[in-house]
């Protein structure tokens, strides 16, 4: 459960990193001290800071930079590869086309989400079957994203072997039939500065993203330097800043991982609000479970709560299909 947290702890993942394949990880000090780390970070605040992830600065920049190109060019240019349901909900949204809890939110988007074929989930697949529809310019556009969603995935299944361990369960609880085959979704976001947005430099109004939970397990945030404009709700509904720091990730938990934990661990409120006048790039990346899983509470989780279980049963792609379905105007 979230408290009236101040601050975003920073976690130093690379011991844990170091012996994420190995049998006797778990009786490894460094491991040991990561998985107390996280186990604090995700019932205090649901957020944290990941460093030492082993991605390099460089490609994490050249992410943003060649986000930041693509979002500069013109209108008629972007819409080519226009967001559309027959698209399976892939490709590029204008300007208050997301909205959140019915208020279209100030940013522009390309949404991307892992290719799923013709048939593969049957009837709850459907929604989302389609390919990821790529810019053509900037150049290397797809080759780079592909690369950077690959290391991510990597980064994001090896925190989740953490957060297993700092659960109380096996290293592989977020394998197998819940996460071997992990659904991820990946959204390129331009967050215009306050003052192009309406002329002046307010910003409560121009909300760039409305206070929501993510659905997964774990969102991996790559946010542009030297601008703050994400923020956390604590306990005591106080808005906490998360400010850039270069060679991390911020961190936070889904609504899946909340289900599963059954409720140990708490998928936080956050929000987007660009009080600066420079344009703002964040690049988002979702690890999410299997598409077809069954997710439900674990028994380690249910065992430290009194035995009690306090959620039904979610199918992740039905959760998803819900969600994307009411968080666009087409």
């Amino acid at each position: 459960m979230a408290t009236d947290f101040k601050s975003i702890p920073v976690i130093y993942v690379a011991p844990l990193f170091a012996k994420c394949n190995d049998p006797k990880m778990v009786q490894d000090p460094g491991v040991r001290e990561v998985v107390k780390q996280l186990d604090q970070a995700c019932r205090e605040a649901g957020f944290f800071y990941a460093k030492g992830h082993g991605i390099p600065e460089t490609m994490v920049k050249e992410v943003r930079n060649i986000t930041h190109k693509f979002f500069d060019l013109p209108y008629e240019e972007k819409l080519k590869i226009k967001m559309t349901p027959a698209a399976g909900y892939r490709g590029y949204q204008r300007i208050g086309e997301n909205i959140t809890k019915g208020v279209p939110d100030m940013h522009e988007a390309i949404d991307c989400y892992k290719e799923l074929k013709q048939g593969m989930y049957g009837a709850l697949g459907k929604p989302m079957e389609g390919c990821n529809q790529w810019p053509h310019y900037p150049p290397n556009f797809k080759e780079l994203m592909e690369k950077y969603i690959s290391l991510c995935t990597e980064v994001s299944r090896k925190i989740m072997r953490g957060i297993a361990l700092a659960l109380g369960g096996s290293p592989d609880e977020f394998e197998g039939e819940r996460g071997g085959d992990a659904f991820w979704v990946m959204r390129l976001i331009g967050y215009p500065g306050a003052s192009t947005a309406n002329g002046k430099c307010t910003s409560e109004n121009d909300i760039g993203c409305g206070a929501h939970t993510d659905n997964g397990l774990l969102t991996l945030v790559n946010q542009d330097e030297n601008i703050t404009a994400l923020q956390v709700r604590n306990q005591a509904g106080e808005w906490i800043s998360a400010p850039p720091i270069p060679g991390t990730f911020v961190c936070n938990i889904g609504d899946m991982l909340k289900i599963l934990s059954n409720g140990l661990y708490e998928s936080t409120l956050h929000r987007v609000i660009n009080k600066s006048p420079t344009y703002r790039v964040c690049v988002a990346f979702f690890y999410e479970p299997n598409y077809d899983a069954a997710v439900e509470p674990l028994e380690v989780c249910v065992r430290k709560s009194s035995g009690i279980r306090k959620f039904e049963n979610a199918v992740y792609g039905e959760h998803l299909v819900s969600k994307v379905q009411t968080n666009f105007v087409t």
